[in-house]
């Protein structure tokens, strides 16, 4: 599909820009909020979605969400791990048989915690961006819902 993915309703209702034409009205809608992230994290894990869901528009992340968030909460701590260890050795380090500047491990963890956390934004449409871009069956929608309602006679 060409063009801008689209937002999801709640971050339209959020910036004022919803319009009634444009709403899906199959765009799914799970249940439940996600709340302390699980014990076996890290403590940079349970930081980074901590974050998330504090920073998030109320009611947008899900229980669906968990599982997508788990991945990006614990790529972010990795993320910050590496970006550290960047800043202690350089983005050169020596190779340790030659001594010749060779690039610094954590840059590759870097990059590809990177990947992962984006990865992990749009997979499966879990991510409330995806999420309105997915069709769920119809149902009767109300009155309110409804952007023809007002034409209808």
């Amino acid at each position: 599909m060409a063009g801008r993915k689209p937002l999801p309703t709640q971050v339209k209702k959020i910036k004022g820009t919803l319009q009634n034409c444009r709403v899906n009205l199959r765009e799914p809608k799970p249940e439940g909020d996600l709340v302390e992230p699980p014990d076996y994290m890290t403590e940079g894990a349970k930081s980074a979605w901590r974050y998330a869901l504090e920073c998030a528009p109320p009611q947008l992340l899900k229980r669906l969400d968990m599982s997508v968030l788990e991945i990006w909460a614990c790529a972010a701590d990795l993320y910050r791990q590496a970006q550290t260890g960047i800043t202690q050795t350089g983005l050169l380090v020596p190779a340790p048989n030659t001594g010749v500047p060779m690039q610094s491990p954590y840059l590759a963890i870097a990059n590809k915690q990177a990947q992962i956390m984006t990865k992990a934004a749009t997979e499966m449409g879990f991510t409330p961006a995806s999420r309105s871009r997915v069709s769920m069956p119809a149902e009767t929608p109300s009155a309110e819902d409804d952007p023809w309602a007002d034409i209808a006679g």
